[in-house]
C-alpha cells in the first residue's frame, strides 16, 4: 500500500512538473546563433496589431521589411512599406556570439553579440515600430530607410500575378512611385493612390458591365494611403542616394546619430487610411506619433502584457523524445504567433503570404521580383484558402481576432447584392471564390473574353463557374462565433441572410428558366447548375451546396430568439425543408459520400465529398454515419489519388473527425513540420505563396481536432491522438466553454473544464 501511494505521489509530482515547464511558451523560443551575411528568406517574423516585420542579418546591417495590413495600391497589389537597415560603427553583427531570438512571451526579437542589445518590437494597440539599441561601446549609428518604388514602373510578365491583372493587359500595368522626403530630421514616405488613372476598381467594374451602377458601388481603392515616418533618438537626416543591393536599386534615405552614442532608439509610425485629402492622411499620421509620444512610459509593458494573455487563452504543448512531434508542436505556437501579428488587422490575414512575404526569387526562382510579389494577388480573396486561416482561431480562444475577416465580407456586402440585381433582378448577395476587396470577382477569373451573349454575371472559368457556396464558411464561422464565446453578431445577420437569399432566388431563378418549374417533384431545390468546390463542375445537387445550407439554416433556427423574428425564422425554417438530401455512391462495393448527384467534368484536385465531414461536421465521431465517412477516405479514388499535406489539403483535418489516429498523426506530422527555410513556419509556396497561411492553418486546424473535438454540447477528448504522445493543453469549446488538461500514455490527466458545469458534456473518446 505504501509503494502503491509513493509511486502516485510521484508519478503526480513529475506531471506537475512537466507541466509547469511545459506551460513556459519560451521554451519554444526561436534562438539563432552567429550567422552574418544572410537575405530576406532567412529572416524572422515580429509583429503586432496589423504589422509584420522580415528581420534578418546581413554583413554589417540588421535589415527588416515592414508590413502592414490594408497597403493596397491602384492594382490591389499589397505593397510593403519599404525596408530599414541599421548599422553601427563598433560593427555588432560581425560578432562571433551573435544571437538573435524571437522571444514568443513578449512577441519581440532580440540581438545580441559584442557587448550590444538590440530589440526589436511592434506595439499592439499602436501602429508603431521599435528598435532600441544599447551599447556597452560608443558607436555612430546609422538608420536607413530604403525603398525601390522611388519611380513610376511598368509591371512586367509574371510580375502581374502579384495585382488583380494576374496577366499582361493591351495598356501598360503601372506601379506608381511613392513619396519620400525628410521633413527636419525624419523620413516621411507614402503611397497615395492616383485618382487620375484608371485603377483596379475602375477597370473591374468596367469589364463587368457594371459602370451604370459605379456610383453607387463601394470603392476602398480611391484614396487610399499608405506609409509612415522614421525618426531616431538623437539622430539627423544625412541624405539620401540610391544603392543597388541583392541585385536591386533603391532609394536610401539616411539617419545618423549627431555623435556616437551608447543608446538610441528608432522609430517608425505608420499610418494606412482612405482620406479624402492627403493632408487629411498625414493629420492622421501625426496623430500616431503624438499618441506613441504619450504612450513612451508605458506601451511596451502594455504589449507584453497582450501577448502574455495570448499565450495563457490558449495552447498546445507536445512533449516527446520523437524530433517530429517536437518540431510540430513547436511549429504550432510559432505559426499562432505569426497569426497574432495582424490580430486586429482592418483587414484578414492573407493566405498567401500575409504579412511575410519576401524577396520572391528566394520563394520560387522563376519569380525574380521584389518583396511585394506575391501569387494570386494583394487585394483579392481567396475563400477557400482563408477559411483554413481562420478556423483554429475559434479552439485557440483568439475570436478578437476574426472580425477582419468577417468584415472582409460584410463591407462587400452591397456590391455584392447590388451585381446580383443588376445581372439577374433578383435578390441576394453573390461571393465568388476568388474575389476583390470591393466585393466584385478577380477581373482576371471573370473572364476578359467571353463569348458573345454569355451570362455578364458568370465567370468564364473552368474551374470557378458557378462556385458561390464558399461564403457559407465564414457564416458558419461568424455563428459559430456566437456559439463559442457569446460574440454579438447582431451586424452580421444581414450578410448570412443574404447569401441564403441569392441561393433560394438564383436556383429557382436557373430552374423556371431550364424548365418549367422551380422544384424537383418532392418539393426540392434542384441546385443545377452548380459546382463542388472546383474540383467536380456542372454538377447536380453538389453535396458542399447541400451540407452548407444545411448546416447554416439549421444553426439560424438555434440562434438566440433576439436575433430574427418569426417572421424571419419560418422563412429559413421553410427553406431547410427544400434542401435536398446529401447524394451516396458505391466506391469498391461500399458506400460512400458522392460529391454530386451528378457532374460534367472534374477540374481540380480537393476532396469536396468529404466536406460533410469538415468543416460541416454532419458525419464524424459519435455522429450516425461515420463508417460510410470513413468508407470516403478509404475507398472513393479521387480521395485516395490526391491524399496529401501540401497547402491547403485537409486530408490531416479529414482523419481526425474520423476518429483515424495513425492517419491523422501521419499527416499532421508532414504538415508541421519544418519549412524549407531558416524560420520553420515559412511553409510554402506549395499551391500558392510562401509563407503559407493556409498551410499553417490547416495545421492548427488538424491538431487540435486530434485533442478535442465538439458536437453540439459534446466536448469529445482524444479522438484521435496517439497514445505515445504527452501533451498539456487548453482549448475553447462552445458555450465560453475551456478545457484543460494533460494527457500522459493516453490518459487524461489534471482535468480542468470552465464553467465547472460543463464537464458532465465531456466524453474522452479513447475510454468510450
Amino acid at each position: 500500500m505504501k509503494q502503491a501511494w509513493l509511486f502516485c505521489i510521484l508519478t503526480f509530482t513529475a506531471v506537475t512538473a512537466w507541466c509547469q515547464q511545459a506551460n513556459d511558451i519560451s521554451r519554444y523560443n526561436v534562438t539563432w546563433q552567429h550567422k552574418p551575411g544572410g537575405n530576406s528568406s532567412e529572416s524572422m517574423p515580429c509583429g503586432g496589431g496589423d504589422i509584420g516585420l522580415n528581420v534578418w542579418i546581413e554583413e554589417d546591417a540588421l535589415c527588416f521589411y515592414i508590413a502592414r495590413s490594408g497597403a493596397f495600391d491602384e492594382n490591389n497589389t499589397m505593397l510593403k512599406l519599404g525596408r530599414v537597415r541599421v548599422s553601427l560603427s563598433s560593427m555588432p553583427f560581425r560578432a562571433k556570439d551573435l544571437t538573435q531570438q524571437l522571444r514568443l512571451q513578449d512577441g519581440s526579437i532580440q540581438i545580441t553579440g559584442s557587448n550590444t542589445t538590440i530589440h526589436i518590437w511592434v506595439d499592439v494597440y499602436r501602429p508603431v515600430v521599435h528598435v532600441a539599441i544599447n551599447s556597452k561601446e560608443a558607436a555612430e549609428v546609422n538608420a536607413v530607410y530604403e525603398n525601390w518604388r522611388y519611380q513610376d514602373r511598368a509591371m512586367a510578365d509574371k510580375e502581374l500575378r502579384a495585382s488583380s491583372y494576374k496577366f499582361p493587359q493591351k495598356f501598360s500595368v503601372i506601379t506608381y512611385k511613392d513619396a519620400i522626403a525628410f521633413e527636419g530630421d525624419e523620413v516621411l514616405f507614402y503611397h497615395r493612390n492616383r485618382n487620375d488613372v484608371e485603377n483596379i476598381f475602375d477597370y473591374t467594374v468596367k469589364m463587368e458591365q457594371l459602370n451604370a451602377v459605379k456610383d453607387s458601388l463601394w470603392n476602398p481603392v480611391r484614396n487610399r494611403t499608405f506609409g509612415g515616418y522614421m525618426k531616431g533618438r538623437n539622430m539627423q537626416a544625412a541624405g539620401n542616394l540610391l544603392v543597388t543591393n541583392d541585385s536591386a536599386t533603391y532609394s536610401a534615405w539616411i539617419l545618423k546619430s549627431n555623435r556616437k552614442l551608447r543608446n538610441t532608439e528608432i522609430e517608425l509610425g505608420l499610418h494606412v487610411g482612405q482620406t479624402s485629402t492627403l493632408d487629411a492622411w498625414k493629420t492622421g499620421l501625426q496623430q500616431i506619433a503624438a499618441d506613441a509620444e504619450r504612450q513612451r512610459k508605458t506601451a511596451q509593458a502594455q504589449t507584453a502584457a497582450w501577448w502574455k494573455q495570448f499565450w495563457n487563452r490558449s495552447y498546445i504543448y507536445i512533449d516527446s523524445d520523437n524530433d517530429s512531434v517536437q518540431a510540430m508542436g513547436r511549429n504550432y505556437q510559432l505559426f499562432r504567433y505569426m497569426l497574432g501579428c495582424n490580430a486586429y488587422g482592418a483587414y484578414p490575414t492573407k493566405s498567401n503570404g500575409g504579412l511575410f512575404t519576401f524577396d520572391a526569387k528566394y520563394a520560387n526562382e522563376q519569380y525574380r521580383y521584389n518583396a511585394d510579389f506575391r501569387l494570386w494577388g494583394g487585394g483579392t480573396m481567396t475563400a477557400q484558402n482563408q477559411r483554413l486561416v481562420y478556423f483554429p482561431m475559434l479552439k485557440s480562444g483568439d475570436i478578437d481576432m476574426m472580425p477582419s475577416q468577417f468584415d472582409f465580407y460584410r463591407n462587400a456586402l452591397h456590391n455584392a447584392e447590388l451585381r446580383t440585381h443588376v445581372y439577374w433582378g433578383h435578390n441576394g448577395a453573390s461571393f465568388t471564390e476568388q474575389m476583390e476587396n470591393f466585393g466584385l470577382p478577380n477581373i482576371a477569373e471573370y473572364g476578359i473574353k467571353r463569348p458573345a451573349g454569355y451570362d455578364a454575371g458568370m465567370e468564364y472559368n473552368a474551374w470557378l463557374e458557378y462556385l458561390w457556396e464558399t461564403s457559407f464558411e465564414f457564416c458558419l464561422m461568424i455563428l459559430e462565433a456566437e456559439r463559442y464565446a457569446g460574440k454579438d453578431i447582431t451586424a452580421y445577420i444581414p450578410l448570412i441572410e443574404s447569401c441564403l437569399t441569392f441561393y433560394d432566388e438564383h436556383y429557382q431563378y436557373l430552374a423556371k428558366k431550364l424548365g418549367a418549374k422551380a422544384f424537383d417533384e418532392e418539393g426540392h431545390y434542384v441546385f443545377y447548375p452548380g459546382s463542388a468546390a472546383e474540383t467536380y463542375k456542372m454538377t447536380y445537387n453538389s453535396t458542399t451546396v447541400i451540407s452548407a445550407l444545411t448546416v447554416v439554416l439549421s444553426r439560424m433556427q438555434e440562434l438566440p430568439q433576439h436575433y430574427l423574428s418569426p417572421p424571419q425564422r419560418d422563412k429559413w425554417a421553410a427553406m431547410l425543408k427544400r434542401i435536398p438530401p446529401i447524394p451516396f455512391r458505391e466506391c469498391e462495393g461500399h458506400t460512400t459520400l458522392s460529391p454530386a448527384q451528378l457532374w460534367q467534368r472534374v477540374q481540380n484536385s480537393e476532396a469536396p465529398q468529404l466536406y460533410p465531414v469538415y468543416p460541416w461536421g454532419l458525419f464524424g465521431i459519435g455522429k450516425p454515419g461515420l463508417d460510410t465517412a470513413i468508407n470516403t477516405w478509404k475507398y472513393d479514388p479521387q480521395v485516395i489519388k490526391y491524399r496529401s499535406h501540401v497547402g491547403w489539403r485537409q486530408y490531416n483535418i479529414f482523419a481526425a473527425r474520423l476518429g483515424l489516429t495513425a492517419e491523422a498523426a501521419q499527416y499532421n506530422l508532414l504538415k508541421l513540420a519544418n519549412g524549407p527555410h531558416r524560420f520553420p513556419a515559412f511553409w510554402g509556396p506549395g499551391f500558392d505563396w510562401t509563407p503559407d497561411q493556409n498551410w499553417g492553418g490547416s495545421g492548427m486546424i488538424g491538431l487540435q481536432e486530434m485533442l478535442m473535438q465538439t458536437d453540439g454540447k459534446k466536448i469529445y477528448l482524444l479522438p484521435a491522438w496517439p497514445a505515445s504522445w504527452n501533451a498539456s493543453f487548453k482549448l475553447h469549446a462552445p458555450y465560453n466553454t475551456t478545457v484543460e488538461a494533460t494527457v500522459v500514455n493516453g490518459t487524461v490527466q489534471q482535468l480542468k473544464v470552465t464553467p465547472e458545469s460543463r464537464r458532465a458534456d465531456v466524453i474522452v473518446w479513447q475510454q468510450h
